[in-house]
């Protein structure tokens, strides 16, 4: 699955993401990628690795990933 546009002026991005097991982890991705420009609403789930991006417009992979390096988990790519 690509990135893909919900309404206009949103386009919303699903990321595997290795290593969340819990709670807290989640939260510490949600926050680093929440403060990338752009970034609308994030939700990660542990338990699949899954994190739901919405954003005003695609966003730059690598800095998806060096946000996600920054909480601590390693970003596989896009679902």
């Amino acid at each position: 699955m690509t990135a893909h546009t919900d309404t206009p002026g949103t386009v919303t991005t699903v990321y595997q993401v290795t290593g969340m097991s819990c709670g807290h982890c989640e939260g510490s991705v949600s926050g680093e990628i929440s403060e990338l420009p752009g970034v609308t609403s994030v939700k990660a789930v542990a338990s699949t690795g899954e994190v739901t991006v919405v954003s005003e417009r695609p966003l730059d992979e690598a800095a998806v990933r060096a946000a996600v390096d920054e909480a601590g988990f390693e970003l596989a790519g896009q679902i």
